[in-house]
């Protein structure tokens, strides 16, 4: 188990994979299908999640092999955090790639997993399956962030 609070005194760079893989707030989010304005950073995201998104738990049903089994799938390194435009902007990643707090919602705050759908934060419930949605640009969705 990682050291309480090790965010707050070990930059990114300097975070053990245990650290690392607990900044996850599990929200899923960066799991949602999204498309992109040509020619610019601006990112739109559906209510579609990627094949291998639980829609209940807001897990990865494959995380060990998703970027083989989803080509497209994203692994979060530093390198990635460089231009972390697409993440969500309450993810823990980009706050602190962005020099930023976590949320006070952040599950490494408040000791509860499941403060993340608390407080409204995660996808599960109302995510739909990439089988059952169709054409993306009919599944745009906005979030008060």
């Amino acid at each position: 188990m990682p050291e309480p609070h090790f965010w707050e005194y070990k930059t990114l760079e300097e975070l053990g994979t245990e650290e690392w893989e607990a900044l996850c707030d599990g929200c899923g989010r960066c799991c949602l299908n999204k498309l992109q304005e040509e020619g610019t950073d601006r990112t739109f995201y559906t209510d579609v999640g990627c094949r291998l998104l639980d829609g209940d738990t807001c897990r990865c049903t494959d995380y060990t092999n998703r970027s083989k089994v989803v080509p497209t799938c994203v692994t979060l390194t530093l390198a990635v955090l460089g231009d972390p435009y697409w993440l969500p902007a309450t993810c823990a990643y980009r706050l602190l790639a962005e020099g930023q707090p976590l949320p006070d919602w952040h599950p490494l705050l408040t000791g509860d997993p499941s403060s993340v759908a608390k407080a409204g934060q995660g996808v599960g419930g109302w995510v739909i399956s990439e089988e059952a949605a169709g054409p993306l640009v009919h599944h745009l969705i906005d979030w008060v962030e």
